[in-house]
């Protein structure tokens, strides 16, 4: 669950990023969010990784309130949130496999967990037969891909994609769109922020429109969606 309360968040001067905004996820929602740019999607991702404090109201993931976790405690909170960039975020040094262990490796997992969950990621990405590939040795939808095992293997409750398909072509954005709906129907909460409208009118999921900080629109699954 994923519950923001009167959330404002302003920086150091101007319009508030974030303006008194209301919105709650349900567990297992598939969820878009869209909107211009410097409409507050960005500050929104960052809020609920607990990368920004809110200025005012409350952030509520998983039944805890973000507010309440002290520093120390963050990374323990963000095992339990995956989260998906446009620009992938691979390390170029290691290869497929070593990029989706790395996670693993930061929380401490021993090997044999490392060892059965890392191949079976791979697996659900369809990447299996590419483990020992380097991600300059792969295709853009590839390291896509690969992020999202890298997010997964810890097998967290909620996965925050930020503009997935950014750098995809037309065939690979919708095989990530394609690959985040299975994700979602094994159980994970998904939230997806996008400028891709073509993709949002295709798979007919919950769209929240963002606005100059605020929420503009809120349209179920199977309401009629206008860009």
């Amino acid at each position: 669950m994923i519950k923001l309360e009167n959330v404002s968040k302003s920086y150091s001067a101007g319009i508030p990023a974030l303006n008194d905004v209301s919105l709650n996820i349900d567990p297992g929602e598939f969820v878009f969010v869209v909107g211009d740019s410097g409409s507050g999607k960005s500050t929104l991702i960052k809020l609920l990784l607990k990368e920004l404090e809110p200025t005012s109201g409350s952030i509520t993931i998983n039944n805890q309130k973000l507010g309440s976790i002290r520093h120390r405690d963050v990374p323990r909170f963000r095992r339990h949130v995956g989260v998906v960039f446009q620009d992938f975020r691979l390390l170029k040094d290691r290869n497929v496999y070593e990029n989706v262990a790395f996670a693993q490796r930061v929380i401490g997992a021993p090997t044999k967990s490392m060892r059965r969950k890392v191949p079976a990621m791979l697996s659900m990405v369809g990447l299996a037969a590419k483990y020992k590939s380097y991600p300059r040795e792969i295709s853009g939808g590839e390291q896509q891909r690969v992020a999202i095992a890298r997010a997964l293997v810890n097998e967290p409750k909620i996965l925050l994609a930020d503009e997935p398909t950014g750098n995809l072509d037309a065939h690979n954005a919708w095989d990530i769109m394609k690959l985040l709906e299975e994700i979602n129907q094994r159980g994970t909460t998904v939230l997806v922020v996008t400028h891709n409208q073509e993709i949002v009118r295709a798979m007919k999921k919950r769209v929240i429109t963002m606005k100059k900080g605020v929420i503009v629109g809120d349209e179920r699954a199977g309401d009629s969606y206008e860009d």
